[in-house]
């Protein structure tokens, strides 16, 4: 009799691990979506003039699954595309033109005689400033109306008053940038779900931080 009821408890404990209410089907679910919305990305990118569009569209898909609002993929994506294309094309611009002057301010730093220091402390500044201007700034275009200006400040704000959250997104990007470029090996996941694991990263420190500052207005503080 002990032996039935063991059995029945172990039949039970199975299919509660493989139930839809399971933290490994919502993983796998989970992990599916960020597939597809990599996937879709990378699709729609494809024309680059649409990159910026495209991450806008990723990050408001990304928000929802972040809250498990997971819905329609592909129409939350088109929604999200019709709706930041303007700010995110001119968002990308920004970034891209920020990156490029950093690689430039660093470039100087390395061809110039005695390699002046004031280059090397223009070009952390560069970073720091690029970097916490923009982060927040995409899922804010994402999630607000706002105008593009005002969500970079915002960007900027968010860091200072959550460094420390901040800190570890910026932690945990790094170490996934670090195993998607490790070897030839895991250049097959950077492309199947880098960028989409990227963006679904930042789109989940966000939704933390938002939640709490939402909250915080809401009480009055």
């Amino acid at each position: 009799m002990s032996s039935l009821r063991l059995f029945i408890s172990e039949r039970k404990n199975e299919m509660r691990f493989f139930s839809t209410e399971s933290a490994l089907y919502r993983f796998v679910c989970k992990f599916a979506s960020i597939i597809k919305l990599n996937f879709l990305w990378i699709l729609f990118s494809l024309p680059i003039v649409t990159i910026g569009a495209s991450t806008a569209a990723a990050f408001s898909v990304a928000l929802k699954l972040a809250e498990d609002e997971e819905g329609y993929i592909f129409k939350g994506f088109l929604k999200g595309f019709k709706e930041n294309w303007k700010q995110g094309t001119v968002l990308a611009l920004i970034t891209l033109v920020s990156v490029y002057a950093i690689y430039m301010d660093f470039q100087l730093f390395d061809v110039l005689e005695d390699n002046p220091i004031v280059f090397l402390i223009c070009g952390m500044l560069l970073v720091a400033v690029a970097y916490t201007a923009i982060i927040y700034a995409w899922p804010l275009i994402a999630r607000y109306e706002n105008t593009l200006m005002k969500s970079m400040k915002n960007s900027l704000d968010i860091f200072r008053q959550y460094f420390g959250r901040s800190m570890l997104m910026t932690v945990v990007l790094l170490l996934e940038i670090f195993f998607f470029l490790f070897n030839t090996t895991t250049y097959f996941f950077a492309i199947v779900i880098g960028p989409g694991m990227i963006i679904y990263t930042i789109s989940a420190f966000s939704r933390q931080v938002f939640t709490a500052i939402e909250k915080k207005n809401q009480s009055g503080g």
